[in-house]
């Protein structure tokens, strides 16, 4: 496996992405400076404790695409950045996250107000670069940031009348996590003087990978024995947080599900509970029909890169999509 996480990844594409990483980091450390130390601090809280920096290498991979990667580049991938940093605290903020890769949460550490506030600070320092990106990069971020908020109210209203559970989960998912992602790929595109087409391609694949890393760290959070999601496995259960899994056995029919219905209704508070659940979810029915799903959208992704230039990025794109899939097995 490469730094980046693409297995099999072309030397020389390896050794380009791993110094655009480093300008990325560069300008996503110097943007946050500022006058007040304690903003700086509390905005560095989640910077610096790393994270797969997932956007903003989807971000210079769709570049490579383009006629170069420039400077608007490099900004748009800490656009994307800071705007998922942003929302990582918010959600923090309504999840009550005692922790956040590895490290206390910041309304842990400080309290709610910091955090939303501190959130709101990066969402302004992305607006910044984005002033020097023009209007169409604004835009795209616009409808971005519309489609984050609303994937938010979505999932906090729950599911309506007529919807299944799973279809609500899967568009929460789109707009929360894909919609970014999505835009990271755009963005790439964009800015690197891509043409409409592959630009359009790009967005659409960004859309669907966006889904499939989400679906695959929930099947992560039953299946792994080892915190592989940069959580304890179980964490969603103890939260009562419903993931894919969850939601398959809440939608069966099957009555000898209705005990494991019951207990997956709540917050699991008991230790005991969680491990025997846990056991219980590793072998049910609602794995296989997770890890399916999770490979329909992974083969929908890479059936979208056919149509793109042959090459190195290419094929770094569609063992990205083969490396998601690894890390459920």
């Amino acid at each position: 496996m490469s730094q980046l996480g693409i297995p099999e990844i072309d030397s020389a594409l390896e050794s380009t992405l791993l110094a655009q990483m480093s300008e990325v980091e560069k300008l996503l450390r110097s943007h946050i400076e500022g006058k007040y130390p304690f903003v700086i601090e509390t905005s560095r809280h989640l910077v610096e404790a790393g994270g797969k920096r997932l956007r903003p290498m989807l971000v210079l991979l769709a570049a490579q695409f383009g006629e170069r990667v420039n400077e608007d580049v490099v900004k748009s991938a800490v656009v994307c950045e800071l705007t998922h940093l942003a929302t990582l605290y918010h959600d923090d903020v309504m999840d009550e996250a005692p922790k956040r890769r590895g490290v206390d949460s910041a309304n842990k550490r400080w309290d709610n107000s910091i955090a939303i506030l501190t959130g709101d600070y990066l969402f302004a320092k992305a607006s910044l670069l984005l002033a020097e990106l023009g209007p169409e990069a604004v835009h795209l971020q616009a409808v971005t940031f519309e489609r984050l908020v609303i994937g938010q109210i979505m999932e906090t209203q729950g599911s309506t009348p007529g919807k299944s559970l799973i279809n609500h989960y899967l568009s929460v998912i789109a707009d929360k996590t894909g919609s970014l992602i999505a835009a990271s790929a755009r963005y790439g595109g964009m800015t690197s003087g891509a043409s409409e087409i592959i630009t359009n391609t790009l967005t659409e694949y960004g859309e669907k990978i966006g889904v499939v890393f989400q679906l695959a760290d929930d099947i992560i959070d039953i299946a792994s024995t080892s915190g592989e999601s940069g959580k304890t496995p179980g964490t969603d259960l103890r939260e009562g947080v419903p993931t894919l899994i969850t939601l398959f056995v809440l939608e069966s029919d099957d009555p000898a599900d209705n005990e494991l219905k019951k207990i997956l209704s709540a917050p699991i508070t008991d230790e005991a509970i969680v491990e025997s659940t846990l056991a219980t979810l590793r072998t049910h029915k609602a794995m296989e029909q997770s890890r399916a799903l999770v490979q329909r959208y992974a083969d929908e992704a890479k059936a979208l890169l056919n149509s793109l230039p042959d090459g190195a990025a290419k094929n770094a794109l569609i063992n990205l999509s083969d490396a998601v899939i690894t890390r459920t097995s």
